[in-house]
């Protein structure tokens, strides 16, 4: 039986759609449990490579005779192998092309809306890693915000749109993925915005996002506001899009809030966090629509594979805008932490233009789940 390819993008509309598959991955069991494919109606089975060299006949009792498996590995090489060594015994199988690095990498556009005055913005969801980056488009101009390093997707997309990127936006200087704002603009001669906050140990230049500013893009406004508080950092800004749409970088989530430690300065900007989610967002209006730079879990898409929720809606569910007591709060946000992103540390120089790493390194430091939330 001949060996099917599957790529990323069909894999992430077997996600949106929650569609039957059987992930047959062949990592080492620790890269297995601390990160994978997850879909709602996915099953698994983690057997490491090395375990399958004599061959994969102890295996086939415990993967399906009817469904379609995938087989996954790190880069390719060996799902390919493990793959060939399955058709042969008369099953249908798939490798993932380029593997988890793949998977990390890929970025689907969705589009979450309609503007005022003409004019969309569209969410690109990084399945693999839990990021999300926007694009706002509006009488010919874009806005982008919170660009991975995965920069031709946005310049493509710009393009076949007709649009001139004019404005790149980061609501705060990233720690657990490489920000590919700057980049953007270098090449599209946009203007890069930054909070000034984050940008005190940066080697480039920038225009200061700061509360209380308006950036037009083609008839439409962003409206700025400094909502000073620790997604990650002490710059972390929010934008109103439209009147409608909330964009709220790493401070609020769908399921979950930013966590505050990536600095070293989690005690210190607790108070912070809460004054902004407590405070600052209840003043806001209840009806935007919530977009932030990360989702926690695969449960916080939509049905068309977004993440997006009314703002009353979060006040309402999300656990973290629901803590009346303030040391029940500063616990859950100083002791109740995942562990830290791998390399954030390296993460954070990169977008301070500190470091230059090479692609692969870029990808190793990126490796691994989304770690930016409290829940």
């Amino acid at each position: 039986m001949t060996v099917k390819v599957m790529q990323t993008k069909e894999v992430t509309k077997k996600v949106f759609n929650k569609e039957e598959l059987f992930i047959l991955d062949v990592r080492n069991e620790s890269d297995f449990k601390d990160w994978k494919i997850e879909g709602e109606n996915f099953d698994y089975l983690n057997i490491p490579y090395f375990e399958l060299l004599d061959g994969v006949e102890g295996i086939l009792e415990k993967l399906p005779a009817t469904k379609e498996i995938l087989v996954v590995c790190a880069k390719e090489g060996s799902s390919v192998m493990v793959a060939e060594m399955l058709s042969e015994q008369g099953l249908t199988v798939s490798y993932l092309q380029g593997g988890m690095k793949a998977w990390s990498e890929h970025l689907e556009p969705v589009k979450i809306g309609n503007l005022t005055e003409g004019g969309e913005v569209y969410q690109f969801v990084r399945i693999g890693k839990g990021c999300l980056s926007y694009m706002v488009v509006s009488n010919g101009e874009a806005a982008i915000i919170d660009a991975t390093r995965m920069t031709d997707i946005f310049l493509d997309f710009a393009n076949e749109m007709g649009v001139k990127i004019t404005h790149v936006f980061d609501t705060h200087l990233h720690a657990d993925h490489i920000s590919g704002g700057r980049v953007i603009a270098e090449k599209t001669g946009a203007t890069y915005w930054l909070p000034p906050k984050d940008a005190t140990e940066v080697t480039f230049e920038y225009n200061a996002l700061e509360g209380g500013k308006v950036v037009t893009i083609g008839k439409t406004e962003i409206d700025i506001h400094a909502l000073y508080s620790p997604g990650h950092t002490i710059g972390s800004t929010s934008f109103v899009v439209d009147g409608k749409f909330l964009l709220s970088g790493d401070i609020l989530f769908i399921d979950s809030i930013g966590r505050p430690d990536l600095a070293g300065m989690a005690e210190d900007w607790v108070a912070d966090l809460r004054e902004s989610l407590y405070s600052r967002y209840r003043e806001l209006s209840e009806e935007l629509i919530v977009l932030p730079a990360h989702f926690m879990i695969i449960d916080e898409l939509n049905e068309d594979g977004s993440v997006s929720e009314r703002l009353g809606i979060l006040f309402e569910k999300n656990h973290g805008l629901n803590i009346e007591d303030e040391n029940e709060f500063r616990r859950l946000v100083t002791e109740n932490l995942p562990p830290q992103p791998n390399a954030y540390q390296e993460i954070r120089e990169t977008n301070m233009g500190k470091i230059s790493p090479d692609l692969d390194k870029q990808r190793e430091m990126e490796i691994g789940p989304n770690r930016c939330a409290v829940r």
